[in-house]
């Protein structure tokens, strides 16, 4: 048997023990590292690691949170180890996150006229401004109905790419970090999503990526995308909510796109007043 930190298999054939050594081993964490960090001895670890003692409910969250475990996958280790789980999931629908729903909402529409949009762990959009829906004029209805998925928008020779100046470096930086998340998280569905988009082909011929109209000193590499004419370039940020305490919460993800230069900026004010 293939051990997964977080396959379903693993976790109803495995005690926590086993667990907690393939997330230590993945981080690439020695037993005596981890024990520093968690105020505990490599002596503990090694048992609890072994099967030999059986850590505290404390001590697996403990142990979970040095070790950068996903919040899903804290309940899966919560659960081998003989406890309930601790996170909720809750459905984004439900009034019990109506806080963030509302909050999240203002925040992407008080950034407008620049797009801004909030997505969860499998790329799937929950919410977008009046910035991101400009940028998808024209894009065919079979893309657009629910659930969006912000990598086929992107990369789906029918979506965005064919408009991406600089598709090819975008595109590797998009498929580089679906990479590092399939490695953090081990889920089956985003490896099949990187799978799919990865295997889209590249609209136009090899090396046909403008470079920019002009020298531009970009402190981050732009996405540099067609709209009606004109080259609009934008550099993105994504952030996540500190501590959550929600599986749902925490899987989800805001990006918001930063005018990279001043003629995108004044022509999205013009565009969206």
């Amino acid at each position: 048997m293939t051990l997964d930190p977080s396959g379903a298999a693993t976790r109803s054939d495995l005690g926590v023990g086993p667990l907690l050594r393939a997330w230590r081993e993945q981080r690439r964490v020695s037993q005596l590292e981890l024990a520093l960090r968690a105020d505990s001895s490599a002596r503990h670890i090694s048992f609890v690691e072994t099967g030999r003692s059986r850590p505290s409910e404390e001590m697996v969250l403990r142990l979970a949170e040095h070790l950068e475990v996903p919040v899903r996958e804290r309940n899966a280790l919560l659960l081998a180890a003989g406890y309930a789980p601790r996170f909720p999931e809750t459905p984004l629908d439900d009034p019990a996150l109506d806080a963030v729903r509302e909050g999240i909402e203002r925040l992407i529409q008080g950034y407008e006229p620049y797009p801004a949009l909030v997505f969860d762990a499998s790329y799937h959009v929950v919410a977008a401004n009046r910035g991101i829906m400009m940028l998808l004029d024209g894009i065919p209805e079979s893309l657009l109905r629910p659930p969006l998925n912000t990598m086929r928008l992107t990369l789906h020779p029918q979506g965005l790419a064919p408009r991406i100046r600089n598709l090819r470096e975008w595109r590797g930086h998009l498929l580089e970090q679906m990479r590092r998340q399939i490695a953090l998280r081990r889920s089956e569905q985003l490896r099949e999503l990187y799978e799919e988009v990865a295997a889209y082909p590249v609209p136009g011929p090899e090396g046909a990526d403008d470079g920019p109209a002009e020298p531009v000193p970009y402190f981050a590499l732009p996405m540099r995308i067609e709209h009606e004419g004109r080259t609009l370039s934008f550099v993105s940020s994504t952030s996540t909510f500190n501590t959550p305490m929600d599986v749902t919460v925490a899987e989800l993800a805001i990006e918001t796109f930063l005018p990279a230069d001043p003629a995108t900026v004044k022509y999205l004010h013009t565009l969206l007043p």
